[in-house]
């Protein structure tokens, strides 16, 4: 099965790390977020996992409600982009998703808590690799 819609891809071949984001371990973006995306209407930012807990445990500590790993990085680029406003003085209308709870997610939180958590990065190498690969396939 491949998708019908075109999307933004890093190819089929991409093996995310696992890392405590379940849900974002795809090498695809969403058909919609692609044409958004496409349509210049938004962004993709890149969050490292350290700082996503972070912003969940803020949040968690702040709304009384556990994020999943998933919304913990809307969480900190949200903040990321109210600090952003405040540092500028511009005055903006922000909004963000929160996808689900972390209930099920505690051993992420306690790998955070113990010091145990690591952020992780894919080499630009690896990203050259397989986005000309995905290109290739798409001639």
């Amino acid at each position: 099965m491949t998708p019908l819609l075109p999307m933004f891809t890093l190819g089929h071949s991409f093996k995310p790390a696992s890392i405590h984001a379940g849900g974002l371990r795809y090498h695809g973006a969403g058909v919609i977020l692609s044409q958004l995306m496409k349509d210049g209407f938004m962004e993709a930012v890149d969050i490292e996992q350290l700082d996503s807990f972070r912003a969940g445990v803020l949040f968690a500590r702040t709304e009384g409600i556990i994020p999943a790993p998933e919304s913990c990085h809307a969480i900190a680029a949200t903040i990321q982009e109210a600090l952003k406003c405040k540092e500028t003085g511009e005055k903006k209308t922000i909004l963000f998703n929160l996808s689900g709870h972390g209930f099920v997610d505690m051993g992420a939180y306690d790998q955070y808590f113990s010091g145990e958590m690591q952020n992780y990065h894919v080499s630009d190498e690896d990203l050259a690799k397989f986005i000309k690969s995905a290109d290739e396939l798409n001639k």
